[in-house]
């Protein structure tokens, strides 16, 4: 016979097993859930004496992190060293700093040293002279990706490109990101930072090199020659090539879309462009 107060008293009884199930449940999946471990980083120089030393030593670095309001005191000198270095100096919050180095005592600055020595224009014209090839150079005007960075790097490797140049401003520098990102490439590929990539690009023009800039309103790739010495511009993830940078090539490129699409990612842009000049150099 149904009985009304035995289905509630039932109704009410799934519902706090079910709730003590769930409460139960989640704590289990709580305490036996792995937590993400917060990946130790070698580039981290911490502390005013470690970065002094460092400096001193003519280690190569990306860029030096102060907290705002920390250039008064010892760390002044850190700072006049790092610009007289031609290392970028960045103002950021403490909470940031702090996060970095997993909240052990910076003073109030950090310095993050590079993957690899960066190397000179003349290195890598020798790099392509010693191999007895015409120069090959990929110019990365603002990339501030360092996955991108270090995936230009790759691809620059695998299609035989003698070097990179790269802006020491608003640009991602050669860090601990960029050499992972590479899987192991940054060890064979040349990589120039200049203060200014127009004067860079003159200078690769004067040695007989075609610079090519990728843009979307230029002409299709597959109808360009790109043989011979060559270099190819690729701009930063948002803005793309700069105008000044554009008119200073002697060739706009384009990668025309066939999709909903209208753009690349500038790795997957630049590679593609990059074994485009491979094709022609076998």
């Amino acid at each position: 016979m149904y009985n009304k107060n035995d289905n509630k008293f039932s109704k009410n009884d799934r519902q706090h097993k079910d709730n003590k199930f769930s409460k139960n449940d989640r704590q289990r999946k709580e305490e036996t859930s792995e937590k993400p471990e917060r990946q130790e980083r070698d580039d981290l120089i911490i502390g005013r004496n470690a970065i002094r030393e460092a400096l001193k030593s003519g280690r190569p670095a990306e860029c030096l992190m102060i907290q705002r309001g920390e250039r008064k005191g010892s760390v002044s000198p850190i700072v006049a060293q790092c610009i007289e270095m031609k290392i970028p100096v960045k103002e950021v919050d403490g909470k940031k700093l702090d996060f970095m180095c997993g909240h052990s005592n910076h003073q109030g600055v950090i310095l993050i040293a590079a993957a690899k020595e960066y190397s000179t224009l003349e290195d890598i014209f020798t790099n392509a002279e010693e191999k007895g090839e015409a120069p090959f150079i990929i110019i990365c005007d603002g990339l501030e990706d360092p996955h991108n960075l270090g995936a230009v790097i790759r691809s620059a490797e695998a299609a035989g490109a003698h070097g990179i140049i790269i802006p020491s401003r608003r640009s991602t520098g050669l860090g601990y990101t960029v050499g992972k990102s590479s899987a192991g490439a940054l060890e064979y590929m040349p990589v120039a930072r200049v203060t200014n990539i127009n004067s860079a690009i003159e200078e690769v023009k004067k040695r007989g090199v075609w610079v090519y800039a990728a843009d979307m309103d230029g002409k299709p790739y597959y109808e360009t020659d790109m043989s011979g010495a060559v270099a190819i511009i690729v701009g930063s993830e948002g803005r793309g090539v700069g105008r000044l940078v554009k008119e200073n090539a002697d060739v706009v490129v384009s990668i025309p879309m066939k999709g909903n699409i209208n753009s690349l990612n500038a790795s997957v842009a630049a590679s593609i462009l990059m074994f485009e000049v491979a094709k022609t150099r076998k």
